[in-house]
């Protein structure tokens, strides 16, 4: 069983439950935990105190072994049932963590499905986020250059709940890069990418992670994500 800890820099929701990942302080490679059995739920990513994880939180999930499926090479099979994750500090020196871990190149190896999780700064991000008042279904989204012309479901938990605040009641809000950087006062944003299991026949390309510098606040309500 290993113990190394991770950076966590994705918390996001999934169609039926949530997932978890961030880079090992000891590899420098992506871990993302998963069960044995069944989905990560978000009582598997709360620490004993009942709070939940966190992006920067550096923790110790129990990791028992690699469980490549690819192009999901960076599952690590862990008892998140039974062993609460550990949380043994936060990361302060973030942007250094995240230029350090930055690949450009890896924007193609996610659309390739060559892996499923990575760390881009893109050249530009245009948000998207759009609310249907009558169902209550609400949607999240980036368009980013180095992943093509669709913009790209965010699954990210406080990005999806900064989308809720900003809309303010409004169906409907397109932010340009400009935008972003006036509402928020951004000199740089990284995104994390991921990779959906299969579903249609294929494996979707996600942005799991929006890390931004400075950091942007967001009140998460986990009964609404």
């Amino acid at each position: 069983m290993s113990d190394e800890p991770v950076v966590v820099l994705a918390v996001t929701k999934m169609l039926s439950g949530m997932c978890t990942g961030g880079i090992s302080m000891v590899s420098g490679r992506w871990v993302r935990p998963v069960k044995e059995f069944g989905t990560v739920l978000l009582g598997d990513l709360t620490y004993p105190d009942k709070s939940v994880i966190r992006p920067f939180d550096i923790v110790k999930f129990g990791l028992i072994r690699p469980r490549p499926t690819p192009p999901h090479i960076e599952d690590w099979l862990c008892n998140l049932t039974r062993v609460k994750p550990q949380l043994t500090g936060r990361l302060d020196e973030r942007i250094s963590f995240l230029d350090k871990h930055s690949e450009p190149e890896a924007a193609q190896q996610i659309l390739n499905a060559q892996r499923s999780l990575a760390l881009i700064e893109p050249s530009s991000v245009e948000a998207l986020f759009v609310m249907d008042n009558y169902s209550g279904k609400y949607d999240a989204r980036v368009r980013v250059p180095e992943l093509g012309e669709r913009p790209m479901p965010v699954t990210d938990i406080k990005w999806r709940a900064l989308g809720r605040k900003l809309l303010g009641g409004q169906s409907r809000l397109v932010l340009t890069p400009d935008d972003l950087r006036e509402k928020l006062s951004l000199a740089r944003i990284f995104i994390a990418l991921g990779l959906s299991r299969l579903h249609e026949g294929r494996h979707w390309p996600l942005v799991v992670g929006i890390h931004t510098w400075p950091d942007y606040e967001a009140e998460i309500d986990y009964r609404n994500l």
